[in-house]
């Protein structure tokens, strides 16, 4: 009988560790703590480091540019009860709308802010979206598009109820934002739906998560199985059930996929292999010297030029 109650708690002991393990992993990938979300921003709200640094005044004057623009501030309801909010920059009521989600851990002005100017000189209309967890939107989880994909449909929904059953939507990803939009891509989407833009995104969330522990010089195949289990047990959702890779394969709205090609966090191979699994009317552009999410600040001609050939190609 010692026997067995010696084992019983070996055997709970490393059920306990394993979660508190599960956890750690689950607060550094997939949590944002509230307070965090409540401290104050600076005016200029900028990604850190030297690769975004040398950008930061382009960044701050489309910022200013951006602020100055009439908008409206609108929010949903998610299909679990969060509320999501944006802001709504409209040229023409008639115009396509882009709607656009921000990266990891970041927000939409910060993400977005060059976008919506790039959208109005398209003569189109753009909704810049604060996911679950970022900005003004509530929520403390961050999914890696699993939920995130489905609050992309909502706003799709909350779009064609405004303006109505002939409105035009593009659906416009950065980084995480470009894997949510196209996990989206890969479900029975409206009509409404004509295109989507992916910048910068990656295959799926494993390959990513195990990228970057591996960047820590942790053992990937250890730690994954504890952040997995964390995002189920303390997050509500598996980090498997979406992939932008796998999304790909049923996508069947046209995809142009742009990536920077020094791109060190999500590597441009990763649009390559998405373009090549996609079956629908697709294109791809990719920039030289551009790290993550910079593709159109350093060729700001050629991103809007690739991207008029492809909306004129398939939209019009």
């Amino acid at each position: 009988m010692d026997f067995v109650w010696i084992w019983l708690s070996v055997l709970l002991t490393a059920a306990a560790l394993i979660l508190i393990a599960a956890y750690v992993c689950f607060r550094m990938a997939f949590y944002v703590k509230p307070s965090y979300r409540k401290k104050p921003r600076p005016e200029f709200d900028l990604p850190s480091g030297p690769v975004y640094e040398p950008f930061h005044p382009q960044m701050r004057e489309w910022m200013r540019q951006t602020r100055e623009i009439p908008h409206e501030e609108v929010s949903i309801t998610s299909f679990d009860g969060l509320r999501l909010c944006g802001k709504l920059y409209l040229c023409s009521p008639e115009a396509p709308i882009e709607i656009m989600l921000h990266g990891y851990r970041s927000h939409a002005e910060r993400d977005m802010c060059g976008a919506v100017l790039r959208c109005f000189r398209l003569g189109r209309n753009a909704l810049i979206v604060d996911q679950r967890a970022a900005g003004k939107s509530e929520g403390n989880v961050i999914t890696f598009g699993v939920k995130e994909s489905r609050d992309c449909r909502a706003w799709v929904d909350y779009l064609i109820a405004r303006f109505g059953e002939n409105c035009r939507l593009m659906l416009t990803g950065m980084s995480m934002g470009a894997a949510t939009v196209l996990i989206t891509a890969g479900t029975d989407l409206p009509p409404q739906v004509v295109s989507v833009l992916a910048d910068c995104g990656y295959t799926t969330a494993r390959e990513m998560i195990c990228k970057t522990i591996g960047e820590m010089k942790l053992p990937a195949a250890l730690l994954y199985p504890l952040v997995r289990l964390g995002g189920k047990v303390f997050g509500g959702f598996d980090v498997e059930d979406a992939s932008p890779l796998r999304a790909m394969s049923t996508c069947r709205v046209p995809v142009i996929f742009i990536h920077g090609e020094a791109d060190a966090y999500v590597p441009c191979e990763m649009s390559r292999r998405n373009f090549d699994a996609c079956p629908a009317e697709k294109a791809i552009f990719t920039v030289p010297d551009a790290d993550h999410g910079l593709a159109y600040l350093v060729d700001t001609e050629g991103y809007f030029a690739a991207l008029s050939a492809f909306i004129d190609k398939t939209e019009r």
